[in-house]
């Protein structure tokens, strides 16, 4: 199954060291996608987060490397001919880019943002249904 990622699951996955997400970001027959554009939201709350994990720093940006390991990183450059669908569907302006690679990929977005559902274009799998549809 190929997906779009959206940071709030990097986010979770990174903090629960023994969390569901991390694993099913692993899972062997999930092929995950973002907006290169995912690093520079990762970094502007890099501190907040490394003090919500209670781990160094160190091993909080080793673990945000395994996680994005799995990512496939895709530039803007390459779905930027989606952006002006994406904004017309998209309600918050920093998750268009998401629905843009989306749209450009033919393929869900993974999020647990409910606001993201708030249209029926670009199909928004959330973690719950992510696990029924996996059947774990």
């Amino acid at each position: 199954m190929k997906l779009v990622i959206d940071a709030n699951i990097v986010i979770s996955a990174a903090l629960n060291f023994e969390g569901t997400t991390r694993e099913l970001i692993f899972f062997e027959d999930i092929e995950l996608f973002a907006p290169d554009f995912l690093l520079s939201e990762l970094e502007k709350h890099r501190l907040s987060l490394i003090e919500k994990s209670k781990v160094s720093e160190r091993d909080f940006d080793l673990t945000v490397s395994i996680i994005l390991s799995k990512i496939k990183l895709i530039s803007y450059s390459e779905f930027n001919s989606f952006l002006e669908k994406a904004r017309e569907i998209c309600l918050d302006l920093n998750d268009e880019e998401y629905f843009a690679l989306s749209l450009s990929l033919n393929i869900p977005i993974w999020s647990d943002d409910k606001d993201l559902k708030k249209q029926n274009v670009v199909k928004v799998i959330s973690t719950k249904e992510l696990i029924e549809i996996l059947g774990i």
